[in-house]
């Protein structure tokens, strides 16, 4: 197996050792560590002796036995010590348990704030390292370091085991919420030289994909997982070679990615039949028909404004409403768009997103010079400079 593919291994199973041993040991620090060595010695050995038959299994005892060394050779925990050598180490866990969904509700304990709930995914799921997590989010690598050990202190009383039933989803929706939050730094970072980090949006995807496999018939994971699909297709179009943004009427759809979007067409299509209507099977619904449509002008407007509608009122957000207001610009006029978005000024106070959406819908009202004070505003409030650079050639293309 070539280096690649042994590394995408690794962080395939690396959630789920750290699951094994949690629940075994209960010891989150001292397992996450245990766990970083057992994938290192991996990515040394596997190369050239070959993978082994239980790569996971392989990865518990290794992880395991390193464990328990760790205990025996700290005077401080010798009473701990005697918790844990005694237990055998595991050979090969049950084949079909998987503790990934659970690390996931670990991770995603309400206890934590929602900054914290993305950090600890990102490190203990996702595999990220503290200073990749910390430059994913333009931060000092300390700062990040002290809000993941915080994190660790926070649940380390809760143990490692699934919500309780009354719990379980209220805790999914944190799950989701967290996996859209990283999915949307990932496709524009709020901060920044480039506008994308696709090694978030990737991220993202693959554990919403881990979730998708271990509750299939959730229809909010399967909208979730559409909605990322669908607009991460679009993602080779958003940026010229410049690395200068693309607005989605500009866009090449040509170069679109096609099978994603016919993934994510035939999994909202399948939720929508099956499951009952959530807030990101309708926001993948919106996303399908934007990816259908051959152009901006071809786009079934009608149908988004209807569905931005829904929306509104099933999980009512000011920015909802703020794309709400385009819709209904393309199918009533600017003005009534702009009627929309005078509803958002005091919930959307000195966004720079609202006044870059007023920008544009008075520009299409051909209030040219309130467009151009809108621009300048817009471009003056975002932190992310490919953002800034097309704000700025918008002021300027109207004179």
């Amino acid at each position: 197996m070539s280096a690649p593919r042994i590394e995408d291994l690794l962080r395939e199973c690396a959630p789920q050792v750290l699951g094994a041993l949690v629940r075994r040991y209960g010891r989150f620090d001292a397992c996450e560590d245990a766990v970083q060595e057992a994938l290192l010695a991996a990515a040394t050995q596997w190369p050239s002796d070959g993978v082994p038959a239980n790569p996971r299994g392989w990865l518990v005892t290794v992880a395991s036995r390193r464990l328990v060394d760790q205990v025996r050779s700290d005077e401080a925990r010798r009473r701990r010590e005697e918790t844990v050598a005694v237990q055998d180490v595991p050979g090969e866990p049950p084949p079909d348990e998987d503790d990934t969904l659970t690390l996931l509700f670990l991770c995603c304990h309400p206890d934590l704030s929602p900054a914290s709930q993305v950090a600890l995914t990102l490190r203990a799921v996702g595999g990220l390292t503290t200073a990749e997590i910390a430059r994913a989010f333009l931060v000092p690598e300390a700062t990040m370091a002290q809000r993941i050990s915080r994190a660790k202190q926070r649940i380390k009383a809760t143990g490692f085991s699934p919500p309780p039933e009354g719990e379980w989803s209220g805790r999914l929706r944190a799950v989701l919420h967290v996996l859209y939050l990283i999915f949307n730094e990932g496709y524009t970072a709020t901060s920044g030289a480039e506008l994308e980090r696709a090694d978030l949006t990737a991220e993202a995807i693959r554990l919403t994909r881990a979730v998708h496999a271990l509750l299939p018939s959730e229809g909010e994971v399967a909208g979730l997982l559409a909605l990322m699909l669908l607009t991460d297709a679009r993602r080779p179009a958003r940026t010229d070679p410049g690395g200068n943004l693309v607005p989605l009427a500009e866009q090449d759809r040509g170069r679109w990615n096609a099978s994603s979007i016919a993934e994510g067409v035939a999994l909202v299509t399948a939720s929508l039949a099956h499951s009952e209507l959530g807030v990101y099977q309708l926001q993948a619904a919106i996303a399908a028909v934007h990816a259908e449509a051959p152009s901006i002008v071809d786009t079934d407007w009608p149908q988004i404004a209807v569905l931005y509608r829904i929306l509104d009122r099933v999980a009512p957000n000011p920015m909802v409403t703020l794309n709400r207001a385009v819709a209904v610009a393309m199918v009533e006029g600017p003005r009534a768009g702009l009627a929309l978005l005078d509803t958002l000024d005091g919930r959307l106070p000195e966004h720079h997103r609202l006044d870059a959406t007023r920008a544009h819908l008075l520009e299409m009202a051909g209030e040219t010079e309130e467009a151009k004070r809108y621009y300048e505003k817009a471009a003056k409030g975002t932190a992310s400079l490919p953002e800034r650079r097309y704000l700025e050639g918008k002021r300027r293309g109207l004179g």
